[in-house]
Order: structure tokens, then C-alpha cells, then sequence
């Protein structure tokens, strides 16, 4: 049985996959709707697509060409696998460099430039990282790309009115960071496509657009905690945070210590801080 959930859609949409079959389990043909990069973060099993076969364990990666008839077999665990896969519509393959060439080469081994990437987006999926999934979801495929192509991407120009582009959207970003923003929302406010968008950003600000994002929430709640006695909860949803405990996990990474914490230092309790910095000698 194959579970998905859909993680985050769009232009590259990211789904988690979640397989249970093992070798009782008789395959059967299916075929690429699209173009796609899953990364195994668990288990192992086969991919057999356009004539070859590739045993695909932890850290690899099987790419999907949009068309090909592929087989997945389960002969050699009963464990199950799992795998977040990377789904591009075909603008998207343009966006990034179409070079459909990489596109058939069916399954890599693990590969530590791109398991790094994996094991981030894994992370951004569970809410344990400031990098955003979308982000995620165009750099693990352009990396792919890079990768198998032997090109690099060439770097965009900051110009002045690039330069300035990217200024402007970062303070469209900060006035609008308590509200529901993402990659692609961005993008078209700067009058870019997502992939060019983020690239530019991050080569003119030094951040990508959902990092300075969620610092920008940050510094709201930061202000506001000291300002204020309102209920940590209302600030939390105030400056754009989804739930409570994504808010308080991340302003404890940021701070070193708890909103709550934050608070009664910025009220005078200066033991908070003085214990957290004799912690850092």
C-alpha cells in the first residue's frame, strides 16, 4: 500500500510517500505523469524504467521522466520505504534548465550533495528548520541538475535594478510577514519567476526569502514580547506564525531562551540572560 501526502503544492510540489509493500507484493506497470526527483530517506526497493534496473536504498534518489512506464519491486526487505518527492510541471523544468537528458537516467546512489539537501527538506517538511519547503522544492532539483548536466548554474547579475528588485521585495515581505506568504506569492510581487526569484534574493540579501520571512515574524514577536503583556498565543498568530509551538521552538532557537523567558528579561529579570550567557563560556 502507498500512502501520499501532499506537503506543499505549486509549481514544484513536494509529497511524502510512505510504501508498505513488501515481497508478497506482486508489481505492476504505472507511468510518470510528470517530471520528478524522490529522495529515499528509508528502506530500499527496485525501480526498473526504460530497460534498467536500479536498487535504490537510503540516500538515493529516483528521477521520473513525464511519460515513462516504470515498475517498482519490493524483493529484498518488509520494512516498507519512504521517499519525499519533488513533482516539477514542465515550466518548471524550463525554469531551472530543461537539458532533458538527466531526466532518463532513472536512479542515483547515494549522493552527499544532494543527501544533504534531502535530509534539510526533511526537515523544513516537520517544521525543524527556518528554510522553507518550497525553497526546497526547486533547490533539490536544480542541484540534480547541476549535478548530472556537470554545469553550474550561472549566477544571476545583481544589477542595480536587480538589486533593487530584491530591496523591494524584502520590504514587501517584512510589511507582509504576518500574513500567509510564500515562494511563489513573492516571486510574482517582484515580477519573477519562483526559481529566479529565490536565487536573486538570496545573492542580494543573504537569506532566502522564507529565512528573512520568518526572521522578520521574529523580530515582530520580539518587539511585541517586550513591549506588551499581551498572551504569547495572540502574538504568536499576530506576526504570521501558523500554530503555538512552531512559534515558541523557533523563537527558542533564535533566543536561546523560551518567549515566556524573553519576556520577564526584557521586564528586568537579568539572571535569564546572565545564566544563558555563563552557559556560552
Amino acid at each position: 500500500m502507498l500512502n501520499r501526502t501532499e506537503l506543499r503544492s505549486g509549481p514544484v510540489s513536494v509529497v511524502d510517500y510512505r510504501c508498505t509493500a513488501g515481497p508478497a507484493e506482486k508489481p505492476f506497470t504505472e507511468v510518470h505523469r510528470g517530471y520528478s526527483v524522490a529522495y529515499v530517506r528509508k528502506g530500499s526497493f527496485g525501480y526498473r524504467t526504460r530497460g534498467q534496473t536500479f536498487d535504490l536504498v537510503a540516500g538515493a534518489v529516483l528521477i521520473g521522466n513525464a511519460g515513462d512506464e516504470f515498475v517498482c519491486t519490493h524483493d529484498h526487505h518488509v520494512c516498507g520505504d519512504e521517499c519525499l518527492a519533488f513533482h516539477l510541471v514542465p515550466e518548471a523544468v524550463e525554469s531551472i534548465g530543461p537539458r532533458a537528458g538527466v531526466w532518463r537516467s532513472g536512479g542515483l546512489p547515494p549522493l552527499a550533495e544532494l543527501m544533504v539537501i534531502g535530509e534539510l527538506a526533511q526537515a523544513a517538511a516537520e517544521g525543524r528548520s527556518d528554510v522553507g519547503l518550497d525553497e526546497l522544492g526547486w533547490l533539490f532539483p536544480a542541484r540534480f541538475v547541476q549535478i548530472m548536466s556537470g554545469r553550474k548554474q550561472p549566477q544571476p547579475q545583481a544589477r542595480a535594478r536587480d538589486r533593487r528588485r530584491a530591496v523591494e521585495a524584502a520590504l514587501w515581505l517584512d510589511a507582509h510577514s504576518h500574513e500567509q506568504v510564500d515562494l511563489d506569492a513573492a516571486a510574482r510581487q517582484a515580477g519573477l519567476s519562483p526559481f529566479h526569484f529565490l536565487r536573486l534574493f538570496a545573492k542580494v540579501v543573504g537569506v532566502t526569502p522564507h529565512q528573512y520571512l520568518v526572521r522578520s515574524r521574529l523580530r515582530h514577536a520580539a518587539r511585541l514580547l517586550a513591549d506588551n503583556d499581551r498572551p504569547i498565543t495572540d502574538i504568536a498568530f499576530d506576526v504570521g506564525f501558523a500554530d503555538l509551538s512552531n512559534f515558541v521552538r523557533t523563537f527558542h532557537r533564535a533566543a536561546g531562551v523560551p518567549p515566556r523567558s524573553f519576556r520577564k528579561a526584557a521586564k528586568g529579570d537579568r539572571k535569564i540572560f546572565q545564566d544563558r550567557l555563563a552557559a556560552l563560556s
